[in-house]
């Protein structure tokens, strides 16, 4: 099987660890388990419980305990209907290689994480791009939805809150490609880590899994819940597609590391309180990235109303990889160029790390801007 090369991986692989200010990453800032334990009421002491516990492989598709509490993130799933993976990386992965046959036709927006692309197309499958424009919010065409699912489509993807634009659908929307879908037979998969920090509200949009029967939803612990480093995520689905995925997915992953799952079920019987540090921290510090584009005549945006990150338009003609490398030379900034999401003529900024990188990172890019 060939597979493109991972842009935006490949990217960060590369230049993530010879930056001074990360304006790359995509995670609300992390949380030290110190700081979880906190959130949860419980005291540093509180690791001794852990001493005892055999290391073994545990729970095969993630603990009981871990499970229900994914399940209460949404409207209408139970246990059964949650499998846990390798990060959100592995759910969506996995999905792919359960669905996607050669010649299968899969639609999927662009832009959006490659994987919902790139995994399909490797299997030989007709993947169809639905172009998200600018001009109609980053969000998805219906009528043009519409057109490309013929009879027989076997998949949709799409990302909601979107990486990296942060546009956001909402139910109503969401409703209409369930419609869309049903009516061609296609499953739909809705890629929802950054589901939780919308910018208004209680910061939760509905999600693919409560909307349509053959809807899934993939999530993890990574971005809106601060823990990247527990690797942990979920596929929310209909019993069915769990266990299909489960088939599959004896083959790569086993389970999930028992610390991993003991901290991740910690962190959303708590979700409340993690969901609100993070919440904070987008608002807070969208403010601080909506300021500074408005004093940056060469750098526009649509601004977000989700995620983590930004599509930054550019009113110059240097390649986008090109202006991130010299960017990176000379300030120590790291940005994510266009090009290594298929979107040239954009950059991508993560504006959720701390508001002091944020804030002297965006002062560098701006020195950098004035002096080329």
């Amino acid at each position: 099987m060939k597979i493109r090369n991972f842009g935006v991986e490949i990217w960060m692989n590369g230049y993530e660890t010879r930056c001074s200010h990360n304006l790359a990453e995509t995670c609300v800032e992390s949380l030290t388990i110190a700081q979880l334990l906190d959130i949860a009421g419980l005291p540093e002491g509180a690791l001794a419980e852990l001493l005892p516990m055999k290391m073994t492989y545990g729970a095969i598709e993630g603990s009981e305990r871990l499970r229900r509490a994914i399940a209460a993130t949404y409207a209408k799933q139970e246990a059964g209907n949650v499998v846990v993976t390798h990060g959100a990386i592995g759910a969506n992965a996995l999905v792919h290689q359960t669905l996607v046959e050669p010649g299968d036709r899969v639609i999927s927006v662009l832009p959006t994480y490659q994987q919902h692309y790139s995994i399909p197309a490797s299997y030989g499958a007709d993947v169809q791009i639905l172009k998200l424009r600018e001009e109609d919010g980053f969000l998805p065409d219906l009528q043009e939805l519409s057109r490309l699912a013929i009879p027989g489509t076997r998949l949709i993807a799409i990302n909601n809150p979107n990486n990296p634009t942060g546009s956001l659908m909402d139910e109503a929307m969401l409703a209409g490609i369930a419609e869309i879908a049903r009516a061609c037979g296609a499953w739909v998969l809705c890629d929802e880590v950054y589901r939780g920090i919308d910018q208004e509200g209680d910061g939760f949009t509905a999600s693919m899994a409560d909307i349509y029967e053959k809807g899934i939803s993939t999530g993890s612990m990574s971005k809106a819940y601060s823990l990247a480093g527990l690797r942990l995520g979920w596929i929310a689905g209909p019993e069915e597609l769990i266990g299909a995925v489960s088939i599959h997915r004896d083959y790569n992953t086993i389970s999930v590391g028992m610390l991993d799952d003991h901290f991740a079920a910690m962190a959303l019987e708590n979700r409340d309180k993690v969901l609100a540090r993070s919440r904070s921290i987008v608002r807070e510090n969208l403010a601080i990235l909506d300021a500074w584009i408005r004093q940056e005549p060469t750098i526009n945006y649509l601004k977000p109303r989700s995620g983590t990150t930004a599509l930054l338009k550019c009113d110059f003609t240097m390649p986008s990889e090109t202006f991130c490398i010299e960017l990176l030379k000379r300030t120590g900034v790291l940005l994510v160029p266009g090009s290594a999401m298929d979107m040239e003529g954009y950059l991508r900024i993560g504006y959720a790390n701390g508001a002091g990188i944020l804030q002297e990172g965006l002062a560098r890019i701006s020195d950098f801007l004035h002096e080329a």
